[in-house]
């Protein structure tokens, strides 16, 4: 029976962090993992011809270039263990029907130009935009990268210079704040696309700061890249953690942990292994799950309650290309290769996709796209010539018509592949040589956190946000067992690659242990 100080359920990049600073700290820490790769959403994979790195869930890593983790490299992830990013350039750009677009450029000013093509006000209130959000973006990172309490969230907003008109903007709508900054329709289509990337809906109140955030983030950092793939963030969090001592067991799911004498003492997998722990557990497995693989009698009421009310949210589809030549997106400059490309005809398309999606209905007339060539700008992740390709959408897990993901896929790929030729005709059918399907019933059989679909644990409604998440009284990573210690998507601030759950519980961890977080943390 292999027995550790400390074993952590479950393979994620915010479990991985949790576990790297309990090493670094000086504890024996064991993660496992029920995949075979481990990463969760983090991985990259052969989804399609040998060779070719394709990332399996998440591309982006914007968020988590604001974190300590990689901000003070603390760590050593950038420095001691060949973690690189790229920033590529262009960005992103919004075509329209109508031949017109918009393309981020890391130039700001290069960005703004794009949106005088259709009214001289939408350059200045894009410039204005990034500059007002300057003010509160330091706040609200400090925001996510501590454990919430009551109000937290909003109190720190308020320390920001015009704390009050802050707190006001965060309350209302990104469509209000939209319409009311932007005037032209394509103007603001495109902010409104970015702040739909969050997985929320745009006409949502209390989510005002998405008209911001995403804007601001990716014209500050562009649509980073880690080069190589997603999977070289985990890649370099289990080199710190062996490292340190520690110990990855991949290839074993958790099935039960284990209670005694009214504290979580072991994960026993589905092989029948028992990883006994001497100091803490740290789960990273969804809420949903996570209550049945306790004792029913350990579970209390409240808890249970919480979780048995749980939204999953919005429900992704991707499909992985391998392609002889990445998609050229048509421009007023010409045709252009860019990273990222996203489909917005209007506001009011967005907001009627939003409306489908939650009524299980497949809005494949304008469906919303998020098109990624990573390729472009990381030749390290390239086959053979072959450029990778993943097309992803919004679509509902439950479907309002009595179909099986499993016996549509394959047509649902090729409409949105359809859509996407509108705008890039030279993606035709003989330049691509393989494709790899994931439906969001998929994406929950790669990974059961992917509950219902949705690649961040769950919704962003107000009774799963800040100190309700992932429930009123256990927001602080702190489990419903003693002894157990929650992180990942489900917790605060929730999901994308941020590492700020992961982070956050190993404050927890390790204050409660003795040494405190300083101890985890790299020293020059």
């Amino acid at each position: 029976m292999p027995t550790h100080d400390i074993v952590v359920a479950g393979g994620g990049h915010n479990s991985l962090t949790t576990a790297a600073y309990a090493a670094r700290a000086g504890y024996d820490v064991a993660v496992v993992e029920a995949n075979e790769v481990v990463g969760g959403n983090t991985r990259t994979q052969e989804h399609t011809v040998p060779g070719l790195k394709q990332d399996t869930c998440s591309t982006a890593h914007n968020l988590i270039q604001a974190s300590p983790t990689l901000k003070e490299d603390e760590l050593g992830l950038l420095s001691d263990y060949g973690l690189t990013y790229l920033h590529p350039d262009p960005v992103l750009t919004v075509p329209f029907d109508d031949g017109t677009s918009i393309t981020m450029w890391q130039d700001r000013e290069k960005t703004a130009e794009q949106f005088a093509k259709f009214s001289e006000a939408d350059a200045e209130a894009y410039l204005q935009l990034l500059d007002d959000y300057k003010e509160v973006a330091p706040h609200y990172t400090r925001a996510r990268y501590q454990a919430p309490k009551e109000g937290s969230v909003q109190d720190e907003i308020a320390n920001a210079p015009n704390g009050d008109e802050w707190v006001r903007r965060s309350l209302e709508s990104p469509k209000d704040i939209i319409e009311r900054r932007f005037e032209h329709e394509k103007s603001r289509a495109f902010i409104a696309y970015l702040a739909a990337l969050t997985v929320q809906p745009i006409e949502r109140v209390g989510g005002g700061l998405r008209a911001f955030s995403l804007a601001y983030g990716r014209q500050k950092n562009s649509w980073v890249l880690p080069e190589g793939g997603s999977g070289e963030l985990p890649r370099a969090l289990m080199d710190c953690i062996e490292d340190h001592g520690g110990t990855i067991y991949a290839g074993h799911p958790v099935e039960e942990i284990e209670v005694t004498d009214g504290r979580a003492t072991a994960v026993k997998t589905a092989d029948g292994t028992r990883f006994e722990a001497r100091d803490a557990l740290v789960s990273t497995i969804h809420v949903k799950h996570l209550v049945k693989v306790l004792p029913d009698e350990a579970v209390p009421d409240d808890f249970r309650r919480g979780v048995e009310n749980w939204k999953a949210g919005i429900a992704f589809f991707a499909a992985h290309f391998a392609v002889e030549e990445p998609p050229a997106y048509e421009t007023e400059e010409g045709p252009q290769q860019c990273v990222a490309m996203g489909t917005a005809s209007s506001v009011e398309s967005l907001i009627e996709g939003s409306r489908a999606f939650h009524r299980g209905e497949l809005p494949l007339d304008d469906p919303f796209i998020l098109s990624l060539s990573p390729t472009i700008a990381d030749e390290t992740r390239r086959a053979e010539g072959l450029h990778s390709y993943k097309l992803v959408s919004e679509l509902p897990y439950e479907l309002a018509r009595d179909e099986s993901w499993d016996d549509i896929k394959e047509d649902v790929t090729e409409q949105l592949l359809d859509r996407v030729r509108e705008f890039a005709p030279n993606l035709t059918e003989d330049k691509v040589v393989d494709v790899s399907i994931h439906s969001p019933v998929d994406y929950e059989r790669l990974n059961p956190h992917c509950w219902h679909g949705t690649c961040h644990g769950g919704d962003y409604t107000p009774e799963q946000y800040g100190d309700r998440r992932p429930v009123k009284g256990y927001e602080n990573y702190r489990g419903p067992v003693e002894g157990l210690y929650m992180t990942g998507a489900c917790t605060w601030p929730g999901g994308s690659v941020s590492a700020a759950p992961g982070r956050n519980c190993a404050v927890a961890l390790l204050e409660d242990l003795g040494p405190g977080i300083e101890a985890g943390i790299r020293s020059d």
